[in-house]
């Protein structure tokens, strides 16, 4: 089965079969025996001779951090929601948190067209990522990091830590924090920068040993409390950078015998599911991750098809949700 055959059974030209396949302007009534007749036999089109006759592959490469995030999934999801629509399939990149392996996918995909497009979820940008993404011939969206000089889809990682900051301090005396690298321009820096903004508008500097950098899981949360408690006297808060971070930071809280909240307040960041469900509930922020995948996936689209959106950066909104792990 071929598309001539197509043609012929549906009694039109090969150039309407043509262009029904890539979208192009077909009668409805010619459009729909067309339909009928591929789903009736079958017919999947070679995308190599697709390829050929658009200059498109469909194919749209994700470049992510790591797999095992819920973050990360639930701006996948997002993406996806939107490609598959559009028909267009999905090569997932893992580069396992390493830099020099998410240069290499972008290196990997970016010549020769091999993809139509990427998006690549961002943690740490190098000067490396600079030179790489300046070199591509295909449209590239960032997601998760604002980048100046491509479209950027990000969260409002400072507001919403300030805003939980500030929330915590109504009976708080001694915050302390436990974040992630600095380099991490979004959930390290700007995360971090929320909460010591929030102090300083309270009047509160926090002690310097109250300000960790810890790795995004539950095991670095809980050992990062672990040296809190050792070493900040009076410790009745701590603001952790993730929602992970924070289930560590609690379960090591109560593994001490101190009460959460009554004795230490916890907050993270992420609105995991888990944190609706754990006992004492956890106070965080919701970001919109889908949604921001959706959002990348939309702006990708309009490059491909040679359209500049008014708006190429989109900064997300938020919402804080006062559980019970802080009084």
């Amino acid at each position: 089965m071929d598309i001539n055959e197509i043609a012929r059974r549906a009694g039109v030209s090969r150039a309407t079969v043509s262009r029904y396949l890539n979208d192009g302007y077909v009668s409805q009534e010619k459009r729909e025996l067309i339909a009928h007749i591929i789903n009736e036999t079958g017919y999947v089109p070679s995308q190599q001779a697709q390829q050929l006759r658009t200059g498109k592959s469909k194919l749209v490469s994700i470049v992510i951090p790591k797999i095992n995030s819920q973050s990360v999934s639930r701006m996948v999801a997002g993406i996806t929601d939107v490609l598959n629509m559009a028909g267009y399939q999905v090569i997932l990149a893992n580069a396992d948190n390493d830099v020099e392996t998410e240069i290499e996918f972008l290196n990997l995909f970016g010549p020769q067209n091999r993809v139509d497009g990427i998006i690549l979820i961002a943690t740490v940008l190098t000067p490396e990522h600079f030179e790489v993404l300046g070199r591509l011939s295909i449209p590239c969206v960032i997601l998760g990091q604002k980048f100046a000089g491509h479209p950027s889809v990000y969260q409002d990682d400072y507001h919403a830590v300030y805003e939980l900051t500030r929330l915590a301090l109504r009976n708080a005396r001694q915050p302390s924090y436990l974040g992630v690298l600095e380099e991490d321009e979004a959930a390290g820096r700007m995360r971090r920068k929320g909460f010591v903004d929030a102090c300083t508008q309270a009047g509160i500097t926090p002690l310097p040993q109250a300000q960790l950098t810890v790795g995004f899981d539950a095991d670095a949360g809980y050992f990062g409390a672990e040296k809190l408690m050792d070493t900040v006297p009076g410790l009745d808060t701590i603001v952790c950078a993730t929602d992970d971070i924070a289930f560590g930071a609690m379960m090591c809280v109560a593994e001490y015998g101190y009460d959460v909240p009554k004795d230490i307040q916890v907050t993270g960041v992420g609105d995991s599911l888990l944190s609706r469900i754990a006992r004492p509930s956890l106070s965080t922020a919701h970001l919109h991750y889908r949604t921001s995948g959706a959002e990348a996936a939309r702006l990708l689209l309009n490059r491909i098809a040679g359209k500049h959106s008014v708006q190429e950066d989109v900064k997300m909104g938020y919402e804080v949700y006062a559980r019970s792990s802080m009084r």
